[in-house]
């Protein structure tokens, strides 16, 4: 949830009223995207380099240079994403990135293959979190405002690692440059989770999401970026084919999908949760140039008018919907539209704020259950994210956020929709999905993306919230990234 105030706002508010667009960190984000045009370069020509086998990143191994050895689990109780119960008796194997054979009984595993025993623990897919910001969701303001450029990549860098260790395999980015890190990821250079980006966020002038400063009005049509557009983290597009030029500039950069946004934003202090930003026929165009492209917009919505012209533009993914009535509710489940939405309940789920900033979100932090309770009684295709930021004490709670779904589900059914839910929604970006297989499930063939937790989550949900303590076995792609079990 980006937000911006000017200079003079800033010296009214309190320190959080609109911490991430305060004219430091403006700057920040400035030498931000500077590097990243830089970066983003080389990286680009290193990537076509590799693909010719010409050269080969520092750090990443191919699987013919560093083959990996098959992988056979027993002993397990499996969770496979869909059921609503678990089952034992069965021995997977993993080979390269697949799971390759689930079977009955305790076959002879092909030669050279490890062997873990889960010790009768529940092995289940790896989590997905449908509602991510890479690169701001741990960042303090005061280490964007004093840092070095490297240390603020680096930072991102190891929040990525955090997110895998607490046992989220994939995340879908919904605004941010995280094209970089992602491609690092996917390298080998570093670790961290799966990223579906959608680069920058889409919107008008004035919408949630303008963080430029005052100083930069007035704008001119046509004219050219300013600093913050410049960074990556949000576009702004006033007319139809601005937002076609936008939404085709995110693809340009790899976008698996597109994000814009259709009204006020909760830590907007410039902005209402019930404003309207994109008239009908500017969304059309963004929906049509991401179907051109073979994918999906998501649109930012809160109010039932903001996301009846979503869907009436053909938006297939609503993001947060907190303010949704009724009858927005049934037009969703009609035309078969995901909610995107997260489990707010309380002040803990996000760092304090205060004026426009605050009412915001008490109107989501009351809309919470009504937008749950609709969503379940309408069967409402509704994945889980968590939309954290700005702080590494809340994306510690990115599994807590998970146990807040008991108010309204069962555990089973949280869990499906943490994994294979959440990659339906996942797939939905089709041709330009990042990652081609199957995610979210535990079936042959899919991608070994898999988790072993000390307990049974469908009998208590609290274990996700302390993955240290709990997730024994953390596997990525195929590869092992946490292995504690005994022997």
């Amino acid at each position: 949830m980006f937000s911006c105030v000017s200079a003079d706002e800033v010296e009214r508010s309190e320190a959080w009223a609109c911490s991430c667009c305060q004219p430091q960190l403006q700057a920040a984000a400035r030498r931000i995207g500077r590097d990243l045009s830089r970066r983003g370069f080389i990286a680009g020509a290193s990537a076509s380099l590799v693909s010719l086998g010409l050269v080969r990143p520092v750090g990443a191994q191919s699987s013919s240079s560093r083959p990996t050895p098959p992988l056979a689990f027993g002993n397990f109780l499996l969770f496979d994403g869909t059921s609503s119960v678990v089952r034992g008796g069965l021995r997977l194997l993993v080979e390269r990135n697949r799971i390759k054979q689930i079977v009955s009984g305790d076959p002879a595993p092909p030669e050279g293959t490890q062997m873990i025993d889960c010790g009768g623990r529940v092995l289940m897919p790896g989590l997905i979190d449908a509602h991510w910001h890479t690169m701001f969701a741990a960042l303090p303001i005061p280490v964007l405002i004093s840092a070095d450029v490297g240390y603020i990549f680096l930072a991102a860098s190891a929040e990525a690692e955090r997110t895998l260790m607490r046992g989220f395999t994939t995340i879908r980015d919904l605004g941010g440059p995280s094209f970089a890190l992602k491609q690092a990821i996917d390298e080998g250079l570093v670790t961290g989770p799966r990223i579906y980006p959608s680069g920058a966020m889409i919107t008008t002038t004035g919408g949630h999401g303008d963080m430029r400063p005052l100083s930069d009005l007035p704008r001119i049509p046509g004219g050219p970026l300013s600093h913050m557009e410049q960074t990556g983290s949000a576009n702004i597009a006033d007319n139809a084919d601005e937002v076609r030029l936008r939404v085709r500039e995110q693809l340009l950069q790899g976008a698996s999908q597109i994000k814009l946004v259709g009204g006020g934003g909760v830590a907007s202090p410039r902005t209402t949760l019930d404003m309207i930003t994109f008239s009908e026929e500017e969304l059309r165009a963004g929906v049509q140039a991401a179907a051109d492209r073979n994918t999906y917009v998501a649109v930012h919505a809160y109010s039932p008018t903001a996301i009846r012209r979503a869907i009436a533009a053909g938006a297939q993914c609503i993001e947060h919907g907190h303010l949704m009535d009724e009858a927005t509710a049934s037009l969703m489940a009609d035309k078969g539209t995901w909610l995107s939405t997260q489990p707010f309940i309380d002040d803990d789920d996000m760092p304090p704020l205060t004026g426009q900033s605050r009412i915001n979100l008490l109107q989501v932090i009351a809309g919470t259950d009504d937008v749950y309770r609709l969503a379940k009684d309408r069967k409402i295709k509704t994945a889980f994210g968590t939309d954290l930021l700005f702080s590494n004490a809340l994306t510690g709670r990115q599994g807590l956020l998970l146990t807040h779904l008991t108010r309204w589900y069962d555990n089973a059914e949280i869990l499906t929709m943490a994994t294979s839910g959440n990659a339906e929604l996942l797939a939905m970006s089709g041709s330009r999905n990042p990652y081609p297989g199957k995610l979210g499930v535990i079936e042959e063939g899919a991608l070994a993306d898999l988790l072993v937790i000390d307990g049974n989550p469908i009998d208590d949900i609290e274990l996700v919230a302390d993955p240290d303590k709990n997730l024994m076995v953390i596997m990525k792609d195929g590869r092992l990234y946490k292995n504690t079990l005994p022997g």
